[in-house]
């Protein structure tokens, strides 16, 4: 009887995918920066509330062990890090030892537009204007995966977000907005941020937890985007 228990257990185990019995990664989150101009809603404590958002939609998953953001928070003030964006084996050795996160991420804003433009044939209720503008909004963050054992970069990707749409803008997001982001949370903006943090969670558990076909897709992605910059360049 005990010999077909275990003969049950070895074949279970075999049919289980890799990525399942593997431990989660446990990653850390730095608060973001930004080096685009023109971002109207950036402030203070924009870049740590970005964090956090990144931070909760990863947990959401149920693919990473999430290190808190207070602690990441206390080691990057110390490492010096969210400040200068230095990132070498001894630091990141270090960073990762106090924070028990595997991997950091960095994000940083590095481009941003956003245009209104009348419409027409718009209409109030109860003082609230629907229709008649059009809204679009575009967001670009470079994305970078500090492996803390080596400070080596495992990952990197420019994500995007971007919206279009009429009138009153509303959106469900699994985090939610606060702090100085709490204004922009029915906006154009608002919606290219979720946009934004929901493809940087999206593209992490795909190449850190998943892999496969879902590379292919991002790839696939990243290939669009190169070849829409190529089309903007004006070649003598």
């Amino acid at each position: 009887m005990k010999s077909i228990k275990s003969t049950v257990v070895i074949l279970a185990l075999m049919m289980t995918p890799v990525s399942a019995l593997a431990a989660k990664p446990t990653i850390g989150v730095a608060e973001f920066k930004n080096t685009a101009a023109g971002v109207y809603w950036w402030g203070s404590s924009v870049g740590r509330e970005l964090a956090s958002m990144v931070s909760n939609e990863l947990a959401s998953t149920g693919s990473f062990t999430v290190v808190e953001r207070n602690k990441v928070d206390a080691v990057l003030q110390e490492q010096d890090l969210a400040a200068s964006g230095r990132i070498d084996a001894s630091t990141s050795a270090k960073m990762g030892q106090m924070t028990g996160a595997q991997y950091m991420v960095l994000g940083t804003v590095t481009a941003f537009d956003s245009n209104t433009q009348s419409t027409g044939g718009g209409i109030s209720i109860g003082g609230v204007s629907i229709g008649g503008k059009k809204n679009d909004a575009y967001l670009a963050v470079d994305l970078r995966v500090v492996d803390t054992t080596t400070g080596q970069i495992a990952h990197a990707r420019t994500v995007e977000g971007r919206t279009s749409g009429m009138g009153l803008s509303l959106g469900v997001f699994r985090s939610g907005f606060g702090g100085t982001l709490n204004n922009e949370s029915k906006t154009p903006v608002g919606k290219a941020i979720r946009a934004a943090i929901v493809e940087i969670t999206d593209y992490l558990e795909c190449v850190m937890v998943k892999g496969g076909s879902c590379e292919g897709e991002f790839q696939a992605k990243e290939e669009k985007r190169r070849s829409g910059l190529k089309n903007l360049l004006k070649l003598d």
